[in-house]
């Protein structure tokens, strides 16, 4: 059959899916009638967003902060050549990616960062949240916003060839705090950076985090996975831990005891070293509209400018400063975020 049959059913393209027992047509609609947040658009965050919109979730809204770079093309399966070349955001190339896969449903891209001031207009009409983050500040307060408005989150990460998951349902299973009362301080854990990491390692998180997603979002709550799962693919090993008996105890600082301070602002930063990018992002206090023609004009004699509608680089002989509209900056080349203010304040000046 064509693509462009005119008897085509709405639910044609998912007939394999839908003849998978669990699902439906039933589940398939719910689906379709769901709305799921990404968080991250990188290696997790292009795979789970490819997943979801390739099986229906009729409304996916995905928020990154980040823009592309040739490194990222070993995991991060939305993107290619092109998308690099081209200077693009990553969720602006993700979206242009899935609407091509998927006209039927709405892709939402955002360029920008989750904080506890946005959280709750991001997540707004979501039945689930889905962590394509890298860092943990995210984390917890994706946690603290689950717990304090009953939505439903996947937390996945992976470093080198492990990977772990686990889906937070507030009220019923163990959630991130419970597993971890504080954030690693940096330098402590492995990252990117330090460990390196597989393709097929981060392949394998968000298809179950993907996985547990499509069980949320066509309500089949039942089904999801009550453990922390947690997977090694150089190892050969997987393996599941009950998490029931920390939730049990109440002593939880977030599910327990409903403390939210990543929530309320009470803690979090403005600045924040990249995962594997010996790069820092510097975040302006308010929210701003800059215009980047005529900062670009200013920087000419400087540096090596270019300029597109959603983002500014400028590269000189150390640094390279990207600069968004919204008056957030990345700044590759060091991971010192104090060096990085003073490259900023000498070329913006702010």
């Amino acid at each position: 059959m064509s693509h462009h049959d005119s008897n085509a059913g709405p639910l044609d393209r998912y007939s394999r899916q839908v003849r998978f027992a669990p699902l439906g047509e039933q589940g398939q609609q719910r689906l379709l009638e769901s709305t799921a947040l990404v968080v991250g658009c990188g290696a997790l965050g292009s795979a789970i967003a490819n997943t979801l919109v390739r099986s229906g979730v009729g409304h996916v809204r995905i928020v990154d902060r980040d823009f592309l770079e040739l490194s990222n093309l070993q995991r991060q399966v939305l993107y290619d050549e092109a998308d690099v070349a081209a200077g693009l955001p990553k969720a602006i190339a993700a979206a242009r990616k899935l609407e091509a896969i998927n006209s039927q449903v709405q892709v939402e891209p955002i360029v920008g960062d989750v904080t506890h001031k946005n959280i709750a207009d991001l997540a707004e009409g979501c039945t689930a949240i889905v962590d394509g983050t890298d860092n943990f500040e995210v984390r917890f307060l994706l946690n603290d916003y689950s717990l304090a408005n009953g939505v439903p989150w996947v937390y996945g990460g992976v470093i080198g060839s492990e990977g772990q998951c686990m889906t937070i349902v507030p009220g019923e299973t163990a959630c991130l705090a419970c597993l971890l009362a504080e954030p690693p301080p940096p330098g402590v854990t492995p990252t990117c950076d330090t460990a390196g990491v597989i393709g097929p390692a981060v392949n394998m998180v968000a298809a179950v985090q993907a996985a547990e997603a499509m069980k949320l979002l066509s309500g089949n709550t039942t089904a999801i996975s009550r453990r922390l799962t947690i997977v090694d693919l150089w190892r050969n090993s997987l393996r599941q831990v009950d998490l029931t008996k920390l939730q049990e105890s109440g002593t939880c600082r977030a599910c327990g005891q409903r403390d939210f301070p990543w929530l309320e602002g009470r803690r979090g930063s403005k600045s924040a070293v990249l995962c594997g990018r010996n790069a820092v992002q510097l975040r302006p206090d308010a929210e701003q509209q800059l215009d980047l023609q005529a900062i670009a004009k200013s920087l000419e004699s400087v540096a090596d400018v270019m300029v597109n509608e959603f983002l500014l680089r400028a590269e000189t002989e150390k640094f390279t400063l990207t600069l968004f509209p919204d008056g957030r900056a990345i700044i590759a080349g060091t991971d010192d975020i104090a060096a990085a203010r003073s490259v900023f304040a000498q070329l913006v000046g702010v």
